[in-house]
C-alpha cells in the first residue's frame, strides 16, 4: 500500500508482537503525522497494561527489533512511550512509485458494504432553493468517495411527492383543464404553480373542500384521473430536477428518485410490526412510539408520532419505513442521511425506534450528516432580491456566468468551445468548493469574490495548480505516463515535504469518510497545492543545468497533478488542463 503511515503501522504491529508474544492481528498501533518528525507512533501505551510492562520499556524493545531500520533513518522513543519516526529518502521514493502505479493512487479499498446515501430531497412543484445546495453537494461528494474506496452505493433522492399539499395542487390542475391540460412548470420559477394553488386554497372554502376530498382520492390510489394528474406533476418536477443536477454536475438522476409515495403502501405493515413488537402506544388519540431519552421542553417524555389522530401518516412513519426498506430489501449496512441540522432530533428518534424494532442493529447503522446554513452578508439565510431564499438554479447560472467572465479575461486565446467548458468548470467548481471546504456543521457566508479568487483555499487556485503542472509537460514535450516508473530522488527539503504530502492522500480520503466531512479532503488538497508551489519555486524542473534531476522532478509533478485531479473529482469538480 502506498501509504507510509499504514506501512509503518504494519511493521510496528510485527515489532510489538515479537516483544510481547501477542498475535499481530490483535495489535493496532496508531501512527500519525508529527511536527517533531515525519510521524509519531503510539502503540506501547495501549499494550503496556496488557503485558505488565512500562510503555517506554515496551517502545524501546520494539525499536530494538530493528524492523523499522529499513524504512527509517532515525527512530526515537519520546515521553512515556511515543516513537518518533524519520523516513529514509529511499523509503519515501519507493512509496511514491507504488502510489503512481497502483489503482486509485494507492488509496486503500475499504471493507465493502452496501451504503445508501439519502441526499438532495426537493419537493414536487417547488423550486430548489439555497437550502438544497449543501445537502446535494455534500451528499454527492460522499457518494463519489464511498464508491472510490470500493463500496456499493445506492443513491436515493427522497423527494416530497405525497401528502396533503397534493390535494390543492391536483385540484388546481383540474381547474386548468384536468388530465388533458398541458402543465408547464417554468424552469426559472417552478414554484409559481404551487403559489397559485396555495392562494386559491387560502381564499376559497369551496376549493379547500375539494382539495381535501382530492387528498382522500389520492391516498386511495384507485381514482385514475387523480393518479394521472399526480404523475404529471411528479414528471414535470423531475424534468426540472434533471436540469439543476445536470448544470450542477451531480450524479443524481431520475432513476435515483424514491419519493414518499413509494413508501406509502408499506406504512400500515410497518405500524403492525411496531404493534407486534409492543412498541406502539396511544397518546392523545395518536399512535406513538415512546423513545427513551427524549423529552420536551417541560422535561416530559417526547412521543414519536407515527399516525395522527386523523389516521394520517407523517414524516416519522415514512422515515421508519425507509430504514426497514433500506436494510431489508437493499441489504444496506450503512445508511447516510445528508439532511440539515434542524432534523437531528427527529432522525435520532427514528433511528432509535428502528433499533428498538430490531432492524437497525449491527452491522447496520445510520449516520446523520448534518449541515449548517448558507448565509448572506447580513449573516441571515441567503436571500434573493425578492426577499425569498435564493433559488439554487439562479446560483448555478450566476456561477457559470461569472466563470465566463473570468475565462474571457484570462484566457481569450482559447477556442470558443474550450472557453465554454472552462467557464462551467471554474464557475460550478467554485460554487461547490466554497460549500465543501467549509466545515459542514457550521454556517458560512456566501461570497462570490472569495470563492472565485485564484489565491487562497478555492477551486480556481487548485484548478490552476493542476493546469500549471500540465503546462510543464507541454513545454517539456514529455508524455506524463513516461515518468511514472521513475524512482524520485528525494534530496531537497521541498521535495521531501511534497513527497510526504502526496503520500497522505490515502489517509485524507479515509479520514474524510470516517468523519463524513468533505472539508478535510479540501484542506488536504490545498496543503498539497501549497507544497507543490514551494517545491516548484525551490527545485527547478526544466531549467538548463538541472538535467540530472529533470525526470525525478517531473515524476513528482505528474503524481501531484494526478492527485489534485483525483481529489477534485471526488468532490465533483473538474480539473482543466489549460486555464
Amino acid at each position: 500500500m502506498a501509504d507510509p503511515l499504514s506501512t509503518i503501522a504494519a511493521t510496528l504491529r510485527d515489532a510489538f508482537a515479537s516483544v510481547t508474544g501477542l498475535a499481530a492481528d490483535t495489535i493496532d498501533p496508531v501512527v500519525r503525522p508529527s511536527d517533531r518528525a515525519d510521524a509519531q507512533a503510539n502503540g506501547a501505551l495501549a499494550l503496556a497494561k496488557q503485558v505488565g510492562r512500562s510503555p517506554r520499556e515496551l517502545a524501546e524493545a520494539a525499536v530494538a527489533t530493528g524492523l523499522l531500520d529499513g524504512a527509517c533513518s532515525l527512530v526515537e522513543v519520546a515521553g512515556p512511550g511515543f516513537i518518533n519516526l524519520t523516513f529514509t529518502p529511499q523509503f519515501l521514493a519507493e512509496q511514491l512509485v507504488e502510489a503512481a502505479t497502483l489503482p486509485n493512487l494507492g488509496v486503500r479499498a475499504a471493507t465493502r458494504e452496501i451504503v445508501v446515501v439519502d441526499y438532495s430531497a426537493p419537493n414536487v412543484a417547488k423550486e430548489m432553493h439555497v437550502g438544497h445546495l449543501r445537502t446535494t453537494v455534500i451528499g454527492d461528494a460522499l457518494v463519489r468517495m464511498l464508491e472510490f474506496v470500493g463500496h456499493t452505493v445506492v443513491r436515493e433522492n427522497h423527494i416530497g411527492d405525497w401528502g396533503t399539499p397534493f390535494g390543492m395542487l391536483i385540484e388546481h390542475m383540474v381547474d386548468l383543464g384536468g388530465v388533458d391540460a398541458d402543465l408547464t412548470i417554468d424552469l426559472s420559477d417552478p414554484s409559481a404553480f404551487y403559489r397559485q394553488a396555495r392562494a386559491k386554497f387560502d381564499a376559497s372554502e369551496e376549493f379547500k373542500d375539494r382539495a381535501r376530498r382530492r387528498v382522500t382520492l389520492l391516498q386511495s390510489r384507485t381514482d385514475a384521473p387523480t393518479m394521472l394528474i399526480w404523475q404529471k406533476l411528479v414528471d414535470k418536477s423531475a424534468d426540472y430536477f434533471d436540469v439543476v443536477y445536470g448544470k450542477l454536475g451531480v450524479l443524481l438522476r431520475r432513476d435515483d428518485i424514491v419519493g414518499e409515495s413509494y413508501y406509502q403502501p408499506m406504512m400500515p405493515a410497518m405500524l403492525e410490526r411496531l404493534d407486534q413488537a409492543g412498541l406502539l402506544a396511544e397518546s392523545e388519540g395518536a399512535k406513538v412510539v415512546w423513545v427513551p431519552g427524549f423529552t420536551n421542553r417541560e422535561g416530559e417524555p417526547l412521543p414519536l408520532i407515527v399516525q395522527a389522530r386523523t389516521g394520517g401518516f407523517n414524516y416519522a412513519t415514512s422515515d421508519i419505513t425507509c430504514v426497514l426498506d433500506r436494510v431489508e430489501r437493499l441489504h444496506a449496512t450503512l445508511l447516510v442521511y445528508c439532511i440539515g441540522t434542524p432534523q437531528s432530533q427527529h432522525l435520532q428518534m427514528v433511528f432509535k425506534a428502528a433499533e428498538m424494532l430490531g432492524v437497525l442493529v449491527p452491522p447496520a447503522r445510520a449516520v446523520h450528516v448534518n449541515n449548517g446554513n448558507v448565509l448572506g452578508d447580513d449573516r441571515k439565510i441567503l436571500k434573493s432580491r425578492s426577499g425569498e431564499p435564493a433559488m439554487l438554479l439562479d446560483l448555478v447560472d450566476a456561477a457559470i456566468e461569472r466563470g465566463r467572465a473570468i475565462v474571457a479575461e484570462r484566457s481569450p486565446e482559447l477556442p470558443a468551445d474550450e472557453q465554454a467548458r472552462l467557464a462551467d468548470s471554474i464557475g460550478i467548481g467554485s460554487l461547490k468548493y466554497a460549500e465543501l471546504s467549509s466545515d459542514r456543521i457550521k454556517d458560512y457566508v456566501f461570497d462570490w469574490d472569495r470563492m472565485l479568487a485564484f489565491d487562497g483555499n478555492t477551486a480556481p487556485y487548485l484548478q490552476y495548480a493542476h493546469a500549471r503542472i500540465c503546462s510543464i509537460f507541454r513545454r517539456a514535450g514529455v508524455e506524463r505516463a513516461s515518468v511514472r516508473q521513475v524512482v524520485p530522488v528525494i534530496g531537497e527539503p521541498q521535495e521531501r515535504a511534497l513527497a510526504l504530502q502526496l503520500l497522505q492522500f490515502d489517509s485524507a480520503v479515509h479520514d474524510t469518510l470516517d468523519k463524513f466531512s468533505p472539508h478535510r479532503l479540501c484542506t488536504y488538497l490545498f496543503d498539497l497545492a501549497q507544497a507543490f508551489t514551494a517545491f516548484y519555486e525551490a527545485c527547478p524542473v526544466l531549467k538548463e543545468g538541472h538535467e540530472a534531476t529533470r525526470d525525478s522532478r517531473l515524476a513528482l509533478c505528474d503524481l501531484t497533478a494526478r492527485t489534485l485531479e483525483q481529489g477534485l473529482a471526488l468532490l465533483g469538480i473538474d480539473a482543466p488542463e489549460r486555464m
